[in-house]
């Protein structure tokens, strides 16, 4: 994971490096410039006050201006560019990441949704702050190189305790970071987890009323608050303790340098000028050493953020990608082993309409995901027109094979969002659509397409989602699909409504129904029988219902 994190980290400052290399140049003048004032007021006060040369005051004056105006153009621009770069650079790692969860097979991850949601939107924020943190630090470092040199030219004693005592300081602060860390890891993970359970009672609201469990969802939800609460508070705590001893550090090491300068000054080893010098870059030392040490404050939680980050974005694939064009084609099982099938092979032929019923849950989990290409057999394989399902190109695949999950998930803001598939979709495709699905009670409200969804449907019954999802996979209009029970939460008139509509809108193409409706199967062409993870019987829907295994799990 390290080395994905420093991965990441290096492809950011590649993609970023001219923005980055304008930031830390400009905010390299400015530190320079923030150096150099003190220095210009103690030669003012030499050459100028001193002397009384009305020239050059004059000329100091002109000096100061040039000084303090190269001074706020630096650090403008830079700010201007790091900014730049950290939006462009926050955009690509949210796009990596959401490629990665919805494009190819998927990954494997044990994070729940709101876990990635809360990585592909803070956390790539964050972790685009390297951008920044980096600039940051090579300008801070310069500026402090620079004040050291001015010390050593003055006085040699002062200069070399700097240059002992600031990296001394720095190490120290370094030394606290891994703790900073930490509690910051704990703190984004209890988020995360804070940000899952607020997602799955969302989504889970309607039947949580139900069946009653809304309190204790309520009560979850409240616990894992808690806890998120917690950690954020310890990790407030960590970065201001360690910002109090960076400032309580930093400010006895300037302290020190004062008294030490005022006593040279007493005894004539060092001018007037000189001395305020002095002062002035003690004073200015604080901005280098603390911009330092919040550089590691805010690196420990940035780099916990690029972590999670680069955990997705490297994350293995749940099955691998091929590179053969999928075309249309029979859909078949051949001899297929994984846990719930025992040795299943079937054949969906285009224009036929198969139905698969199976007596265990876990055969239908099986049946579907090899078909969707999610899980590998562990023996036999899944084809499509005669090319393995591992062996195609995933983009290509998708092309070709739809598989609807029982899970439904909606997006967009109205009916016509969460139906779209492509661009060339036209309202009469989507009317024909939703009537296959009979969902012809969510248009007669008078806005038709323009219907108002909330957040992924929730302002929809269970069984207007299904209905709708069965629309969209309608209008997606693969060769080849799959729907997975796709009736469920519907009454008896509804569901011999849409096995019907299914029937008919997907005549002339390949399609599979893993069900055990009754309505659904008895539209099917011919019905593969499941039974103990192996094929029991293949044949019409009323014929198998001879066979008591069958009409078991079929009529109850």
């Amino acid at each position: 994971m390290a080395d994905h994190t420093r991965r990441l980290v290096g492809d950011m400052f590649r993609r970023q490096r001219r923005g980055v290399a304008l930031t830390t140049g400009f905010w390299a003048m400015h530190q320079i410039c923030e150096a150099l004032v003190p220095v210009a007021i103690g030669v003012v006060i030499d050459q100028a006050v001193g002397t009384g040369s009305g020239a050059a005051m004059i000329w100091s004056l002109v000096g100061v201006f040039a000084l303090f105006t190269a001074l706020t153009m630096g650090w403008r621009s830079g700010f201007w560019f790091i900014s730049k770069a950290g939006q462009e650079e926050s955009h690509l790692l949210r796009m990596a990441v959401v490629r990665r969860l919805i494009t190819g097979r998927g990954i494997s991850t044990d994070r729940q949704t709101g876990e990635l949601l809360s990585i592909a939107t803070t956390d790539t924020q964050a972790a685009s702050q390297f951008l920044e943190l980096g600039s940051r630090a090579v300008a801070a470092s310069v500026g402090l190189v620079v004040s050291v040199v001015v010390l050593l030219r003055i006085d040699w004693s002062l200069g070399i305790g700097l240059v002992v005592g600031v990296p001394v300081l720095v190490l120290a602060l370094n030394a606290l970071g891994p703790l900073v860390e930490r509690r910051t890891s704990a703190q984004q993970q209890a988020i995360g987890e804070s940000a899952a359970t607020a997602s799955d009672l969302l989504t889970g609201l309607r039947p949580l009323r139900g069946f009653g469990g809304v309190d204790e969802a309520a009560r979850r939800y409240r616990t894992a608050s808690r806890t998120s609460l917690r950690a954020n508070v310890g990790a407030v705590r960590a970065g201001a303790a360690f910002i109090g001893v960076s400032t309580f550090t930093t400010s006895l090491l300037i302290a020190v340098v004062a008294a030490l300068s005022g006593w040279f000054a007493l005894r004539g080893r060092i001018t007037i000028g000189e001395l305020i010098t002095i002062v002035g870059l003690a004073a200015f030392l604080t901005d280098p050493v603390l911009n330092l040490a919040r550089c590691v404050l805010e690196y420990a939680t940035v780099r916990a953020s690029a972590t999670r980050v680069a955990e997705i974005i490297w994350a293995p694939a749940r099955t691998g990608s091929g590179t053969e064009p999928a075309v249309a084609g029979p859909l078949a099982l051949d001899d297929v082993h994984t846990p719930g099938l025992d040795g299943v092979s079937f054949t969906v032929d285009p224009g036929e309409l198969l139905g698969v019923a199976t007596t265990e849950i876990s055969a239908a989990d099986a049946v579907t995901e090899v078909l969707a290409g999610t899980r590998v057999p562990q023996r036999g394989k899944v084809t499509l027109a005669g090319i393995p399902l591992a062996d195609l190109d995933v983009a290509s695949l998708h092309r070709a094979l739809l598989v609807e999950p029982h899970t439904v998930d909606l997006f967009g803001e109205t009916l016509r969002e969460a139906l779209r598939t492509s661009d060339d979709q036209d309202d009469a495709a989507m009317a024909a659509a939703m009537a296959a699905a009979s969902t012809g009670d969510l248009v007669a409200g008078g806005r038709g397409l323009d219907h108002e969804l909330l957040d992924h449907g929730v302002n929809l019954s269970g069984g207007q989602r299904q209905r709708l999802a069965v629309a969209r996979a309608l209008l997606a209009d693969r060769p080849v699909m799959a729907f997975r029970d796709p009736t469920t939460a519907v009454d008896a008139v509804t569901e011999h409504a849409i096995a019907e509509g299914i029937r008919e809108h997907r005549s002339g193409r390949a399609t599979v129904l893993v069900t055990t409706s009754a309505p659904l199967l008895d539209r099917c062409d011919r019905v593969v029988f499941v039974h103990g993870g192996r094929v029991a019987a293949t044949g019409g829907h009323r014929q198998l219902l001879e066979l008591p295994a069958y009409a078991d799990v079929v009529l109850r």
